[in-house]
């Protein structure tokens, strides 16, 4: 099949705009500007479909906030009858330091509550994941703060070739697929 979804988590309002929680809708927003796309609103989300080597990818930041991220994924995936294989879920991930990027098969959620929630609606941990590190520089009981605060000017500047690097994961996804890009990036 030549039909991806790819999920960008985040939280929806300026508030949570430019923050580490919010890292997979800042790559698929990259993504979309650097390709002169438009996200639209439709359905539990923001939508925007990207043409890359003939395969047609749905790019979608779930409007559910995180904590119901679930709700949307599963609507995309019938709506544009995708299969859960061509699933990606994009995720900032405290386990991992900053920029360090990994992409999986399947896995637990790691208490991320957008991960959470996919799982429980989908009914399974088998679905692709690019997990994005941001660091856990943060003291203990301060993880929300931390993940709901704002990238600071030294962080942003590692942010920007890692958040390309991301792109060019998603575009591998699509064309070489799981397993082939796992090999060829997550040690990069």
């Amino acid at each position: 099949m030549s039909k991806f979804l790819i999920i960008g988590l985040g939280n929806i309002g300026e508030e949570y705009s430019n923050t580490r929680h919010n890292i997979g809708f800042m790559v698929l927003d990259t993504l979309a500007q650097e390709n002169n796309l438009k996200f639209a609103t439709d359905r539990l989300a923001s939508v925007a479909y990207y043409k890359f080597k003939g395969k047609t990818l749905v790019l979608v930041k779930p409007t559910t906030y995180m904590n119901l991220s679930g709700k949307a994924v599963n609507y995309w995936l019938q709506a544009e009858k995708i299969s859960k294989e061509n699933l990606l879920v994009i995720t900032d991930d405290i386990a991992l330091p900053l920029g360090t990027l990994r992409m999986k098969g399947k896995g637990s959620d790691g208490g991320h509550n957008g991960l959470k929630s996919i799982q429980e609606t989908l009914n399974t941990t088998e679905y692709p994941r690019l997990r994005f590190g941001v660091g856990s520089e943060f003291s203990k009981g301060r993880q929300v703060d931390y993940v709901l605060g704002k990238w600071n000017e030294e962080e942003q500047k590692i942010l920007v070739p890692r958040i390309k690097l991301a792109i060019e994961m998603i575009q591998g996804f699509s064309t070489i697929g799981l397993q082939r890009t796992m090999t060829a990036y997550n040690n990069k």
